[in-house]
C-alpha cells in the first residue's frame, strides 16, 4: 500500500526481468539516474542488467515494485562484511513521493534481519534530499558523516519503538487514503447496468442518480445506447474522460475482463457486487484471488465481490453506490458489514431508528478491502464519531485487535455477536480452529475496547446512545419516572448489570413538562450522579405529551451527562426528543435524547456504554521490553521444527525448553508452590491468545480460567492473575502467604510476547507454574506448531515469494 492510497506488487527480481529493467530504465530522468549513480550513466550495459536481475537472495538481495506490467522500482542490498550490506534504490520518477522507497526499505530490512545483518550502509549525494529524509525517517538509529562530497548513511537494522510507529502511521495513512479514495470519488462508472429496470446493474445506478451524486455517472453496456436516461458507453474505455470508481454488475466470468479494462482506464477503485467467487466453493475462491491480483497489481482497491456496495453521506459527495433503496441520512456513525444479503435490512433500520450514518460499506466476501480498513479510515475521519460492525469473521485477527485497541481510545466500536466458525480460515485448516469459550470471546473483545452485543437491535441501541448523548463518567445512575412499576424495572435491571442505581424519583402520573425538568435539572447538577434514566408514560393511552420530551432535550443539551429514556408511545427516536437542530424528517443531532421501548433497554444501552467509558479511562500499561530475549535464534528454532513438516508438529520437551529459553524462561524443578496453568494458543478468531488460571481439578471443571490478548500490557499481565475467582488463593487467603505477582506478570509477559512474536506457535502450555512467595518456577512445557495460514500477522513485511529460511547469525 502506498502513502496515496494505492497499490503495487513487490517481488523478489528474477533474472527474466532484464526486459523490465531496460524499459523502466529508460523512462528515468537524468536527475534520478545522477543521483543512483553518481555520474551520468544514459544506458544500462548487457553486464550491468545482468547483474542487477541475478541475485543469490541470501548476501545479495533485491527487489522489485511493479504496477501492470511495468516495474516502476528497484531496491537491493549486497553484503559488504559480516553483519552489514551496502543498500541502494532507484524509483521511477512519476512514481516518486508515493512511498515506495520507505516500503521497499521495511522489507530489504526485514530480509537483511533474517539473515542475520545488522547494518545497512548507503552513500546519497548532498542534493539527494528525498533519500536522505527517507533514511533519516525511517526510525532505525541512524548515524551519518560527510566525506568526498558524499554523505555516508550508516543504520542499525535493530527494531525500535520509533522505527515500529513509523511503520504503523505509514500503513494507517496508506490504507485510511485507500479507503478514502474509494468514498469519494469524482466520477462513477457502473458496468453491466443493463436495460432491466430490476437488474442489479441499473438499480445501482438509479441509486446513485435518485442520491444525486456529485459527479458524473456512466453506465457501462455492450450494446444499450443509453441506461435509465443517461448515455452509455460499450466499455469502461470508451469513457472519454477519467473515472475514479467502477461498480461491476456483469456475470462472474466476465469480471475478470472488465478488471482488464479499468486497470488499462486508470480507475481507482472496484465495488463488485457479482456474486459467484468465493462463496460458491475452490473453483470461485481461486478466481476470487485472481480477481484481487489483477486488481492490486494494477494499483486498485476491491470491495467485495458479492457486495451491497458502499455509500457516504458527505454532501460534497452524496455517493449511495449500493443496491439497498433506503438509506439514512447523514450522521456521526460509520457502520461496515460483512453480510451483503443483511445488508439491505440493515440499512432500512438504521433509517426506521433515525440513526444517521458518515458512511457505509458492505465488503460481502471480504476479497481485499476488510473492517481493518474502514478501522483506519474512520480513526482519522472527523465526521465519524462511533463505529459499527457486523462481523462474519475476521480476515486478519491479530491486526483486527491492534487497530481496535488504538482506535477504541478516541471512538467507540460496537461489534455484533456473531457465531464463531472457522469461515476466516482456508479450508483444509479447520482443525487449526480453537474453541473459546463465550466468556473468553467477550473479554477478549473488551479488552480490545470493543462493545460486544448480542444482536442487531441492542447494535441500534448502543448506538443511538454513542451517537448523541457524552459518555458517563461513572456508573452511579439516577432514575426518574412517573410510575413505579417502571422505576422498579430501571432499578432491578441497573443492579443486575453493575450499575449503582439510586432509589427511583416517582414524580407521580400527573408529572408534567415542569416537574420532569426540575427533576431532571437536580439529579444532573447532583455530583454523585453519573447518568439519567428519564421515564415517562402518558396518562392516558395513545397520548403523547410533548412538553416532556422537549425538557428532556434542554436538559441534556445544556448537560455533559448523558440522558437516556423510555418514552411509552414513542418509537426509535420520536421528533419530540430531537435537538432542535435536527433535520426536518431527517437525522437527530448530538444532544438528541435515545428512547427506548422499555427500561430495561434503556439501562441495557447505558450499561454497555458505561463498561466502554471504564475501558477509556483505565491506564492500559505499555508493553515492555524485556532482556534476554533472543528472537532470531527463535524464529531459526521453529523454522527448523517445521522445514520438513507438512502439518502441526509436537515439539519434544527439550525443543519446547529450548524455546522457552531463547525468551528467558527457565525450565526446572523447583519448590513446591501454588500451581498455576500459562496456556498461549493461536486463535483463527483473535490471533494470539494467553489464558491464566489455577493448575488443578475444580479449576478446569468450573472453566475458571481468564483470557487476555498478546501481546500483554504490563497492566493487562497484573489484570489477568487477578481475574480468576480463584485468584484469592494467590494473595494471601486465610492467612497464606501471597506469591511473588510481579515474578508471576514478568512471566506472563514473556510468554505473550513470545506468541505475539511467533504465529507458527499454534499452542504453549507451561503446567504447572509453581507460584510460592520468593518465585515462580515453570516445571514442565508443552508445545505444538503449524505454519501460520491465512493472513500474517502484523506487524512487519510479509515474506516475498523467492525468499529463503534463513540459516541462522
Amino acid at each position: 500500500m502506498l502513502a496515496d492510497g494505492g497499490t503495487a506488487h513487490l517481488r523478489p527480481v528474477r533474472a527474466d526481468d532484464a526486459e523490465l529493467l531496460r524499459s523502466f530504465y529508460a523512462r528515468l530522468s537524468a536527475e534520478s539516474i545522477y543521483y543512483r549513480f553518481f555520474s551520468p550513466h544514459p544506458q544500462l550495459t548487457e553486464r550491468e542488467i545482468e547483474h542487477f536481475t541475478t541475485v543469490d537472495h541470501d548476501t545479495r538481495v533485491a527487489l522489485i515494485a511493479t504496477i501492470g506490467d511495468a516495474m516502476v522500482a528497484i531496491a537491493r542490498y549486497d553484503r559488504t562484511g559480516d553483519r552489514e550490506a551496502e543498500v541502494a534504490f532507484l524509483v521511477e520518477d512519476a512514481h516518486q513521493g508515493r512511498g515506495m522507497a520507505s516500503v521497499l526499505l521495511e522489507h530489504l530490512a526485514a530480509a537483511a534481519r533474517e539473515r542475520g545483518l545488522r547494518r545497512f550502509v548507503a552513500s546519497v549525494l548532498p542534493d539527494n534530499r528525498r533519500m536522505t529524509k527517507i533514511f533519516r525517517d525511517v526510525g532505525y538509529q541512524a548515524q551519518q558523516r560527510f566525506e568526498d562530497g558524499i554523505i555516508e548513511l550508516n543504520l542499525d537494522l535493530t527494531p525500535t519503538e520509533t522505527s515500529l510507529g513509523v511503520m504503523t502511521a505509514r500503513e494507517h495513512r496508506a490504507e485510511a487514503r485507500s479507503i478514502q479514495r474509494l468514498l469519494f470519488p469524482r466520477s462513477v462508472a457502473v458496468i453491466g447496468a443493463g436495460r432491466d429496470a430490476l437488474s442489479v446493474g441499473q438499480t445501482v445506478l438509479r441509486h446513485l442518480l435518485k442520491g444525486d451524486f456529485t459527479g458524473p455517472v456512466y453506465p457501462v453496456h455492450s450494446t444499450a445506447k443509453a441506461v435509465a436516461g443517461v448515455r452509455a458507453y460499450a466499455t469502461v474505455l470508451d469513457i472519454p474522460d477519467e473515472v475514479d470508481l467502477a461498480v461491476v454488475a456483469v456475470r462472474a466470468d466476465s469480471v475478470h475482463e472488465v478488471v482488464a479494462q479499468c486497470a488499462g482506464k486508470g480507475v481507482h477503485g472496484l465495488v463488485v457486487v457479482s456474486a459467484g467467487f468465493g462463496e460458491t466453493g475452490a473453483e470461485g475462491r481461486a478466481s476470487q484471488e485472481e480477481l484481487v491480483r489483477l486488481a492490486r497489481a494494477h494499483g486498485m482497491r476491491v470491495v467485495g465481490p458479492n457486495c451491497l456496495g458502499i455509500a457516504n453521506t458527505d454532501r460534497s459527495v452524496r455517493l449511495n453506490a449500493t443496491l439497498a433503496p433506503t438509506l439514512p441520512g447523514r450522521g456521526p456513525v460509520g457502520f461496515f458489514s460483512q453480510s451483503g444479503a443483511l445488508g439491505i435490512a440493515i440499512l432500512q433500520r438504521t433509517a426506521e431508528r433515525g440513526l444517521g450514518l458518515s458512511t457505509f460499506v458492505s465488503a460481502g466476501n471480504r476479497a481485499d478491502v476488510s473492517g481493518n480498513d474502514l478501522m483506519q479510515y474512520w480513526e482519522e475521519d472527523p465526521a465519524t464519531t462511533a463505529v459499527l460492525l457486523y462481523l462474519e469473521s475476521i480476515g486478519n485477527p491479530r491486526k483486527f485487535t491492534r487497530l481496535a485497541r488504538r482506535l477504541g481510545r478516541t471512538k467507540p466500536i460496537v461489534a455484533v455477536k456473531s457465531g464463531r466458525s472457522t469461515q476466516g480460515v482456508p479450508l483444509g485448516h479447520a482443525a487449526r480452529a480453537l474453541t473459546l469459550p463465550d466468556h473468553a470471546v467477550s473479554a477478549l473483545f473488551a479488552q480490545a475496547g470493543v462493545i460486544r452485543v448480542e444482536d442487531l437491535s441492542e447494535l441500534f441501541d448502543v448506538a443511538q446512545l454513542l451517537a448523541y448523548q457524552p459518555l458517563p463518567e461513572g456508573d452511579r445512575v439516577a432514575i426518574i419516572d412517573n410510575s413505579d412499576s417502571l422505576g422498579l424495572l430501571a432499578e432491578d435491571a441497573a443492579t443486575a448489570l453493575g450499575l449503582e442505581a439510586r432509589r427511583p424519583v416517582n414524580l407521580g402520573p400527573q408529572a408534567g413538562p415542569a416537574e420532569y425538568e426540575s427533576a431532571l435539572a437536580g439529579a444532573l447538577e447532583d455530583p454523585a450522579v453519573d447518568a439519567v434514566v428519564a421515564l415517562f408514560t402518558p396518562p392516558v393511552i395513545g397520548g403523547v405529551d410533548p412538553g416532556v420530551a422537549a425538557a428532556m432535550v434542554r436538559k441534556a443539551e445544556a448537560s455533559r451527562k448523558p440522558i437516556v429514556a423510555t418514552y411509552l408511545g414513542a418509537k426509535g427516536m420520536p421528533p419530540e426528543l430531537r435537538q432542535p437542530g435536527s433535520p426536518g424528517g431527517g437525522t437527530p443531532a448530538y444532544g438528541s435524547v435515545p428512547s427506548y421501548p422499555a427500561p430495561e433497554d434503556a439501562v441495557r444501552a447505558l450499561a454497555y456504554v458505561t463498561r466502554y467509558a471504564a475501558w477509556q479511562r483505565r491506564p492500559h500499561g505499555r508493553v515492555p521490553e524485556s532482556p534476554g530475549i533472543d528472537r532470531i535464534r527463535a524464529r531459526v528454532l521453529v523454522a527448523e521444527l517445521l522445514s520438513d513438516a507438512d502439518g502441526p508438529v509436537t515439539a519434544t520437551a527439550g525443543q519446547a525448553a529450548e524455546l522457552l529459553d531463547h525468551y528467558g524462561i527457565t525450565v526446572a524443578d523447583g519448590d513446591e508452590g501454588i500451581p498455576t496453568r500459562i496456556v498461549t494458543m493461536e486463535d483463527p478468531s483473535f490471533g494470539a491468545v494467553v489464558s491464566f488460571g489455577l493448575s488443578d481439578v475444580a479449576a478446569a471443571l468450573l472453566d475458571d480460567r481468564a483470557y487476555r490478548l498478546a501481546p500483554l500490557t504490563d497492566a493487562e499481565a497484573a489484570e489477568l492473575i487477578r481475574a480468576i475467582r480463584t485468584a484469592p488463593l494467590l494473595f494471601g487467603h486465610r492467612g497464606a502467604e501471597p506469591v511473588d505477582a510481579g515474578t508471576l506478570e514478568r512471566l506472563l509477559l514473556r510468554v505473550s510476547m513470545l506468541a505475539d512474536d511467533l504465529p507458527e506457535v499454534l499452542r504453549l502450555e507451561l503446567d504447572p507454574v509453581m507460584a510460592h512467595s520468593s518465585g515462580v518456577t515453570v516445571r514442565r512445557a508443552s508445545l505444538s506448531l503449524a505454519r501460520p495460514v491465512g493472513p500474517r500477522p502484523e506487524l512487519g513485511p510479509r515474506r516475498l515469494p523467492g525468499s529463503v529460511t534463513p540459516a541462522g547469525p
